[in-house]
């Protein structure tokens, strides 16, 4: 039953982010610059939610008191293993069409060789990418139903901006919009053969839980506070940083509404 949860959360979470992506790719670029933002700062309060109401509560409650400290390592090692995978090009987190890192000459007419390389770049790191989201995926679903599903919801929420921020790239690597939409949405689906690994890997090995899902809040801290909020805080106005601030808590609250009322 617990192997049915894992496939159902990463097909499902992978096919809505990549298909919400594809219908938001549909509005106009004034709308879609507008919108953004606020989806970005839901994610950020979600991101953080999961990881600090749902995920490391669960860790140091099934750890014991007595090694708190160890939770706490895991923590710091994923922190430090997420750092060297940005750094490597293997984490593409962009949620702007323009960014520096997918395509740094977004709007120059046509499609160079280094636009077409970026394209299949992008498509290779986010498919690893959502791989590692299904074994996160995994390890919570192993631990908790709940957990598990908590998880799902903060993942999903980060991937929506991040899918359309590949699919844009993908357009202006020169490829067709159907094949586009199929690749972007294949890379997605890769959480499924993350989520039937890290569900092989972890039931026989069950002691090491706990700090695999340490490594999975410390996934969701990471992307928030390095790649998310740094975002969010170029808008300095105050209407801006009211709307953050007031998604954020949106975000926060769906997390912890799912963490009180779920079975």
């Amino acid at each position: 039953m617990t192997l049915v949860w894992i496939l159902s959360a990463t097909f499902l979470g992978g096919v809505l982010s990549a298909a919400l992506a594809s219908v938001f790719l549909l509005l106009s670029e004034q709308r879609r610059n507008r919108l953004l933002p606020h989806l970005i700062s839901f994610a950020t309060g979600a991101m953080l939610a999961a990881a600090l109401i749902g995920l490391l509560p669960e860790a140091i409650e099934s750890v014991g008191p007595g090694r708190i400290q160890a939770i706490g390592a895991a923590v710091l090692a994923g922190i430090a293993l997420f750092f060297i995978l940005e750094k490597l090009v293997l984490w593409r987190h962009c949620h702007t069409e323009s960014c520096e890192t997918h395509a740094p000459q977004l709007h120059a007419p046509g499609a160079s060789e280094r636009d077409r390389a970026a394209g299949w770049i992008v498509l290779f790191g986010d498919g690893v990418h959502n791989a590692f989201d299904g074994v996160l995926i995994a390890a919570a679903f192993l631990t908790d139903v709940r957990l598990g599903i908590v998880t799902t919801l903060a993942i999903t929420a980060h991937e929506i901006p991040q899918e359309l921020g590949d699919l844009a790239v993908l357009l202006h690597a020169g490829m067709r919009p159907s094949r586009a939409l199929w690749f972007n949405a294949a890379s997605s689906l890769t959480s499924i053969i993350g989520g039937l690994a890290g569900y092989l890997a972890l039931r026989r090995t069950l002691d090491v839980l706990p700090y695999a899902i340490s490594v999975a809040a410390a996934s969701l801290i990471y992307v928030a506070v390095a790649d998310l909020i740094p975002g969010l805080h170029r808008r300095v106005e105050l209407r801006a940083g009211a709307a953050q601030v007031l998604l954020i808590g949106c975000g926060v609250a769906v997390i912890a509404v799912a963490e009180l009322w779920l079975p």
